[in-house]
């Protein structure tokens, strides 16, 4: 937008963003059905798996009254797009994962034949008309976030992260350098593995998967370690830095937004309404991972199963009833789900927004959803994949069920496509194309108060990454409510901006958040006690006096604040302080649950991992007796972290689900030893037999091996996960050991495995 019209249609601007702030509060879940749709729910039992064209495809989506899809760019332009990314100046980048799943068995997932691609809309219709093969030759980049002139990526295998810049305008990369490195190598199924790269609004990246987040500092990044690790395929935060996870494992569509991760994971069972992981498809969806039980007679999958790809809607270009609403994919189902988000005494809640019924639903077999986006134009924007086959191929083994649905239906012969879609509604025009790296700083300041919270997310990244000290003054006094040098007085979500904004340029200071503890406004006195967390660090007595005051506050969010970012102090006063607002409140489950989690934080600090805190201590101890029995007798053949060597010595462990599905065959292994090849691989050495030792020596190491290695990159999974599926108990050991006690020579794996289908076939 020109300077001059965002100073003419500032004040229609702030209106928007005022009502949609309100929106988002507690009264906002009166609003009794918001977007209705024109026509029922309805099921189609016979969908067509053959891929449509886009313009086809289109005709199969059911949204509300108003709203529609429009295409913003498909194959050829794009292949297998699964994130994007764009710039300040709006320029899209999109991150490739051209290897997935391009046959059932995933023949050639691991070559490095993916790309970025950059797209462009250079007439501002709405739709890319120029493409280029930003970078090539990637590893299914999996995570992208631009910053300047800049786009970081991640790649599948890798904790690496690298800068890539264009300096000479042609579209593509040619400067490359590393802006996080690891000595770690990455391992696990695709689908478990990192995404992410979320520049929250504390200035914190945020990615899945691994208990990590990141701060960007003078070019690199300086990674942090998080009590807990979290989450899957997707993530994005709030106007009010919540970030939100989901566990398609577990059929979880959000998960960690209740604090920050910071401090440890919080969520309530009860934080969504009854139902809300019941799935409303538009078809029949037989290609499921739990088979015929999983689906409703109608034949449409009755729970949530591979939910993705989350945003939270903070664009200014879709009915305001949207702004805040919680935006999640679920591929499986070909549906997107909308939620609101609502917060009741400080704990936030989730609805659906459709009583049975979904915001986005196709009948189109093809039409995989699987990220979701607020657009620079304040529209949302939707990843489709539009492929056969969505499940990595560890639950698409032959003799599965999804095996047989993928051939039987040729699900596996439609890939290298790809759609990207944007959403609008009848009568409200997408908005302009900023020019974000272009701007001046100062200028960059006015749009911390525009409606579309893209802007103001961009807007304070790039002031912090240019480091541009000039504008701390402007800063201050936004940050203080004053008009400084905007339209008009700054609204809530601006001031907060501001004052994240000058913490990202470590301008600020005590007496600004002295100020602004004594706010009337509640969410403004919530942030400056999360800024004074590095006084608090010091044990700084004026901060610590001060917060005294608020631990009678009548705002349940701001006593969350103060118990957790106490909680960083060692100071007798601070605990006091906090144990003070805790006996005050117990009968608050927020506040009772922090409490918890604190604690839960503390000893996994303690212990070291969170796997191993959510086990009992004997079970826990078997876990460290197996690390020093492999470290001793396994890692020559296997690698120090199950990573194999270059000479294949003996298969790699880390991050196989193979070891976790299999557990009685592994107990076999060791028992009687392996040989031959495993999976088509053959190694230079046989496995030999450990039977001579106990029970318990032989389940501690599997225990290990099952639990430290082969779930390496899983996300954080139960406690009762752990026990009754990865754990190794030594009577199980025992039973093995009795029924194969006349085994004389090692097992093949293909022997293992056509044992363990006749076992199968026997039960039932």
């Amino acid at each position: 937008m020109k300077p001059n019209l965002w100073l003419v249609t500032a004040s229609i601007l702030f209106s928007v963003l005022c009502l949609a702030a309100a929106r988002y509060s507690d009264g906002f879940n009166a609003i009794s059905q918001e977007d209705p749709f024109e026509t029922p729910r309805t099921v189609s039992q016979t969908p067509s798996t053959v891929p449509l064209s886009p313009q086809e495809s289109m005709k199969t989506f059911r949204l509300p009254k108003g709203y529609h899809l429009e295409l913003v760019a498909s194959e050829p332009m794009v292949s297998e797009p699964v994130a994007l990314a764009w710039d300040g100046n709006a320029r899209l980048y999109v991150a490739q994962m051209e290897t997935y799943m391009q046959t059932v068995l995933a023949t050639d997932q691991d070559k490095p034949r993916s790309r970025v691609m950059l797209l462009e809309d250079t007439n501002g219709e709405g739709k890319m008309d120029k493409s280029s093969v930003f970078i090539d030759h990637l590893l299914m980049p999996r995570a992208i976030l631009t910053v300047g002139h800049e786009l970081l990526v991640n790649e599948t295998d890798s904790y690496d992260i690298y800068a890539y810049q264009d300096t000479n305008g042609d579209g593509k990369a040619d400067k490359k350098r590393p802006v996080f490195q690891s000595k770690r190598k990455a391992f696990g199924n695709v689908e478990h593995q990192r995404s992410g790269l979320d520049w929250n609004l504390d200035n914190w990246i945020y990615e899945t998967i691994d208990p990590i987040r990141y701060r960007y500092k003078n070019g690199v990044l300086k990674a942090d370690t998080l009590p807990n690790a979290a989450g899957q395929w997707g993530l994005t935060h709030d106007d009010y830095g919540r970030v939100f996870f989901s566990r398609a494992a577990a059929g979880i569509a959000a998960s960690g937004f209740q604090i920050n991760p910071a401090y440890g994971q919080l969520d309530f069972p009860d934080a969504f309404e009854e139902g809300f992981n019941h799935v409303w498809s538009a078809i029949k969806t037989p290609d499921v991972n739990g088979g015929p039980k999983t689906l409703r007679p109608d034949s449409t999958m009755a729970d949530f199963t591979s939910i993705c790809g989350q945003s939270v809607f903070r664009g200014d270009r879709l009915p305001t009833s949207m702004f805040g609403d919680y935006i999640v994919s679920e591929p499986v189902a070909r549906v997107i789900r909308r939620a609101n988000i609502q917060n009741k005494d400080g704990k936030i809640l989730l609805s659906n927004v459709y009583h049975q019924d979904e915001f986005i639903s196709s009948t189109d077999m093809n039409f995989r959803p699987i990220n979701t986006y607020t657009g620079p134009d304040g529209c949302l924007y939707i990843v489709d994949m539009y492929r056969g086959i969505i499940q990595e191929s560890t639950w698409a083994q032959p003799g599965s069920y999804l095996y047989g649905q993928i051939k039987t239906k040729g699900l596996d012969k439609n890939v290298q496509r790809g759609r990207i879609y944007r959403l609008v509604y009848d009568g409200m025009k997408p908005g302009p194309t900023p020019k974000l790296l272009s701007e001046p700083t100062r200028r960059l300041i006015t749009y911390l108060a525009y409606p579309n919270g893209w802007w103001r997310d961009n807007a304070q990244k790039e002031i912090i990454v240019r480091n541009d000290k000039s504008v701390v003054a402007s800063l201050k006094q936004i940050a203080l409510g004053e008009k400084g040098v905007l339209a008009e007085k700054p609204s809530i979500i601006t001031r907060m901006h501001a004052l994240w904004t000058l913490e990202g340029l470590d301008a600020i200071d005590k007496p600004i958040i002295l100020t602004t503890l004594n706010d009337p406004v509640p969410e403004v006195r919530k942030t400056a006690v999360w800024l004074s967390e590095p006084w608090l660090k010091q044990n700084d007595a004026q901060l610590i006096d001060k917060l005294e005051s608020l631990k009678n506050d009548d705002s349940y969010d701001v006593l969350s604040q103060l118990v957790l970012s106490l909680s960083y102090s060692k100071a007798d006063k601070a605990n006091a302080i906090a144990q003070s607002v805790l006996a005050g409140h117990a009968d608050n489950v927020v506040l009772t649950g922090i409490e918890r989690t604190l604690k839960k934080a503390e000893e996994i600090r303690q212990i070291g991992s969170s796997r191993l805190a959510a086990l009992n201590p004997a079970d826990r101890q078997m876990v460290r007796e197996g690390a020093q029995i492999f470290t001793a007798l396994c890692a020559t053949c296997h690698g120090s972290q199950g990573q194999g060597t270059p000479t294949k010595m003996a298969p790699h462990l880390a991050g196989k689900f193979k070891l976790l599905e299999n557990r009685d065959e592994v107990i076999k292994i060791l028992l009687q030893g392996l040989t031959g090849p495993v999976e088509g691989v053959t190694y230079h050495e046989l496995m030999p037999p450990m039977g001579t030792n106990s029970d318990e020596w032989i389940a501690s190491v599997l225990t290990y091996v099952r639990l430290e290695l082969g779930m390496q990159s899983f996300p954080e999974m139960s406690s009762g996960y752990m026990n009754n599926f990865v754990l190794v108990k030594p009577e199980q050991v025992k039973k093995i050991r009795e029924q194969t006690a006349s085994r004389t020579k090692p097992w093949t794996w293909d022997e293992l495995i056509q044992e363990r289908d006749r076992l199968k076939l026997g039960k039932k």
